[in-house]
């Protein structure tokens, strides 16, 4: 079995798939903050005293302190079973959310009112870098005309023109991202720096 969780974003998600690849259970909560007491209770209440053999987990960008949480609880659980740990594209995740079977742009809020943002295709195969931009520069660089998450409302009001859907990542897209995409180590993807500095010895 493969478990599959993120927590980017102001909702927390997590699949349990079979080893046919076929999602039997999930859980998916809007909660704002509050991940890190969140996350570990919903994650025993959907295996019900199954393990699994694989733990998949969001790696980002988004909310820092969520990437920190995912992903610190992927490393304990995946040790305490013995499971194999790999990453995947929170964005992509995002993009999957959407069954409009064409291209489809991902938009997450950044900080300082910049956005995360990727282009995909039909296949979640991306078509642009991951981009951290102002509404106005993503609104330049984003083509499609789809866009998808809690930023898509800047993005196309930026642009003027194109489909906005407010959407949230959920763990049970997660086999339909490409290998590339949920192959990644399992370690932050932030797609900026952080707010804090480090000081300097004087």
């Amino acid at each position: 079995m493969l478990l599959a969780f993120d927590t980017s974003t102001a909702a927390c998600t997590a699949a349990l798939f079979d080893t046919d690849g076929e999602c039997i259970a999930r859980k998916d909560e809007m909660i704002g903050r509050g991940h890190a007491e969140k996350l570990v209770p919903m994650i025993a209440e959907l295996l019900d005293g199954r393990t699994p053999d694989d733990v998949l987990v969001g790696v980002g960008p988004g909310s820092f302190t969520g990437i920190r949480v995912g992903i610190a609880a992927a490393h304990g659980v995946a040790i305490g079973w013995g499971a194999n740990l790999a990453g995947m594209s929170s964005l992509a995740l995002l993009a999957a959310s959407s069954a409009a079977g064409a291209e489809v742009a991902a938009a997450m809020l950044g900080g300082h009112g910049e956005l995360f943002v990727q282009q995909f295709d039909m296949a979640l195969q991306p078509t642009t870098s991951l981009l951290n931009l102002r509404p106005a520069d993503a609104a330049a660089a984003i083509s499609s005309d789809r866009v998808v998450g809690p930023g898509s409302t800047a993005l196309v009001e930026a642009r003027g023109w194109g489909e906005a859907v407010e959407a949230w990542p959920a763990a049970a897209g997660a086999l339909r991202l490409p290998s590339i995409l949920r192959q990644l180590p399992p370690d932050p993807m932030y797609a900026r720096a952080p707010d804090a500095k480090v000081r300097s010895a004087a």
